[in-house]
């Protein structure tokens, strides 16, 4: 039986992929680990198997000099995130490979991460998903075997000691980046901070948060994560996000919880004028936004949650001077 190791299998997966998979450790994680600046951004895959999705914005998407992450069917069905994952990497695009726990059970997770790690994926982010009824099939049935905290303790355990959560060992030497997400919006304070602590304790290597609109409420979750310990044990990269509409705005701030959008923000869009210039306010807008995160002491970088949007990735990371 061939394991993960073998030269043989490596030679066949490279042959098959197209992915060396004895590449060195991510550039991501040296970032981490080095104390570089880290800035990320979002793809989301669609429905065409044709791969063009992800050709057309493949200069974008190597313009992040960090990693992309590669999103798991967050508002329905799309492209595996797995199968994108992998299609990034041979375009040498770093991804950060995401997994929700609403739609695996253990068995069905572990066994990704297996395949993951087989292919060379190094990256992944933890997350429990939005509830199927926020996306285009309210009628699915979820899972939630796990939650988010319990699958990065699974990771680690995976790297640590190479082995399943059943006691099975992993041939190879399987080893994962993971990460989760912080939703600095959430309240009361003390809650946020146990919760963003549980996950650090159980291995998250990074943490990436939901969009931020407010700094003033950013900066005081990020002081009380700091005064907590938990800065210097983690990377927290900030989340921002381009919005192409006040209504676009209005939307995001009535249909999902982690959005937190001053009604500030959506009257300055509204006063841009027309849809081509309430986009390029809200370009402007997340620009002006990472400018001021970045002179946050201890912040370790951006996220630029696309939404889609890939196009405009460029276009804001120059703005913003990244």
């Amino acid at each position: 039986m061939y394991n993960v190791d073998d030269a043989g299998l490596q030679h066949r997966i490279h042959n098959i992929t197209g992915v060396n998979v004895m590449a060195s450790e991510s550039r991501f994680s040296e970032q981490i680990e080095q104390g570089g600046f880290i800035v990320t951004a979002e793809f989301l895959p669609g429905t065409d198997i044709s791969g063009m999705d992800i050709q057309s914005c493949m200069s974008a998407l190597r313009s992040v000099p960090s990693a992309v992450n590669v999103a798991d069917n967050p508002f329905g069905i799309s492209m595996s995130s797995l199968s994108a994952s992998l299609l990034l990497s041979k375009e040498d695009v770093e991804p950060i490979f995401q997994i929700v726990t609403r739609d695996r059970n253990r068995i069905a997770i572990q066994s990704d991460l297996i395949g993951a790690a087989a292919l060379g994926i190094k990256n992944l982010l933890c997350l429990s998903g939005y509830h199927q009824v926020l996306t285009d099939s309210p009628d699915s049935a979820n899972v939630y075997d796990i939650d988010s905290t319990q699958l990065i303790a699974m990771v680690k355990k995976m790297s640590d000691a190479g082995e399943l959560t059943n006691g099975t060992k992993i041939s190879g030497g399987f080893k994962m980046n993971a990460g989760a997400v912080a939703n600095p919006g959430m309240k009361p304070l003390e809650l946020n901070m146990m919760r963003l602590s549980q996950k650090v304790d159980a291995g998250a290597n990074f943490i990436q948060t939901h969009a931020v609109f407010d700094i003033d409420a950013f900066s005081e979750w990020f002081s009380a994560a700091h005064a907590a310990g938990i800065t210097s044990r983690t990377a927290i990269i900030a989340g921002v996000m381009p919005l192409e509409s006040a209504d676009e705005a209005l939307h995001l701030s009535q249909k999902y919880t982690d959005f937190h959008i001053p009604s500030a923000v959506v009257e300055r869009l509204k006063a841009a004028g027309d849809s081509d210039s309430q986009k390029k306010e809200g370009i402007k807008i997340c620009a002006e936004t990472i400018l001021k995160l970045k002179s946050i002491q201890g912040l370790r970088g951006i996220h630029i949650i696309s939404g889609g949007k890939e196009s405009d990735i460029p276009a804001i990371m120059a703005a913003a001077g990244l």
